[in-house]
């Protein structure tokens, strides 16, 4: 009696793919990932994994304000990577730092997407004068730099809400670097749309009578969220160090929950007096997460295009 060959599972399918394959021959996108996925678990479980709470203002010590690393003359084993200014633990304030910059970038790239995938898919799929509109609108968007659009809409919130609270200052930051960041993704939907909207499929589903909105959700999308997934990738770590530059320049995330961009701001503020780890910590973090963030991305571009295969 002859057994019936089991099925893989989707998992399995997954892993024997063309992506997963190049993923393991890439030894640069493994040590990313890796890297990556280390400065994400520690910044999720920051309260669980970290020695000190550097957000508890109660639990913190002036009298251990400014102390070395570890290894150096005045150092202490409790402080690892030493103290800032306040007396906080810079080990800590790593994780809880990355773990704001991680909210508001992944929040931020989330909703940019969100826009330009929606005004692209648009724009490609009716075209004619509301085409012509909305890339007018990306053309006067892109004449402006990032992070000037960012500044300016984040002291406009700050502006009308002077009194919010720490959650609607991340809205409102992330409401920033989100409005400066969602032309890339609405000209690219819009150039991918434009070729899927005149292919054989689309043009049957639109003769048996498929709605037009539900052409471009069911049918056009999956087919041009490739580009789409390379360029979010890379645009995290983007938001990532917008959201770094406002809070250096002081405008970014309330000063209670400090992100990499407050930590080095703090630490610029003692650079010359001899206090190097202040701000060389939270920088090489910085650096570490979105380096490992544009090495997935340059793998993932890579792995998605056919021509490279």
């Amino acid at each position: 009696m002859t057994s019936v060959a089991q099925e893989p599972s989707a998992w399995q399918r997954f892993w024997a793919g063309d992506v997963m394959y190049s993923f393991r021959r890439s030894p640069v996108a493994v040590v990313a990932a890796v890297v990556l996925l280390v400065c994400v678990l520690g910044a999720v479980l920051a309260p669980w994994v970290v020695p000190h709470n550097p957000q508890d203002l109660a639990s913190l010590n002036l009298m251990d304000a400014q102390l070395p690393p570890a290894w150096m003359p005045e150092g202490r084993a409790t402080y690892l990577l030493g103290t800032d200014g306040y007396g906080r633990d810079i080990l800590s304030a790593l994780f809880y730092g990355a773990r704001v910059s991680l909210l508001v970038g992944l929040g931020a790239v989330a909703l940019s997407m969100a826009i330009g995938i929606s005004l692209g898919l648009v724009a490609g799929f009716f075209g004619g004068r509301l085409d012509a509109v909305l890339m007018r609108v990306c053309d006067v968007m892109l004449s402006f730099p990032a992070i000037l659009v960012a500044l300016l809409i984040n002291g406009v919130g700050r502006a009308l809400f002077p009194n919010a609270s720490d959650s609607l200052a991340y809205g409102v930051l992330i409401l920033a670097i989100a409005l400066s960041g969602w032309v890339q993704y609405a000209r690219t939907v819009r150039g991918s749309t434009l070729v899927e909207r005149n292919k054989e499929y689309v043009q049957a589903a639109r003769v048996v009578g498929v709605p037009s909105l539900r052409i471009m959700r069911r049918h056009v999308l999956p087919n041009v969220l490739g580009p789409v997934l390379v360029l979010a990738t890379i645009q995290v770590a983007s938001a990532i160090i917008t959201e770094a530059t406002l809070s250096f320049l002081g405008v970014g995330v309330p000063p209670t929950n400090p992100s990499l961009g407050t930590l080095i701001r703090i630490g610029n503020e003692f650079l010359f007096a001899g206090q190097w780890w202040i701000t060389l910590f939270p920088g090489l973090m910085l650096v570490v997460i979105s380096l490992s963030v544009n090495l997935l991305g340059d793998w993932l571009r890579d792995a998605l295009n056919p021509r490279l295969r």
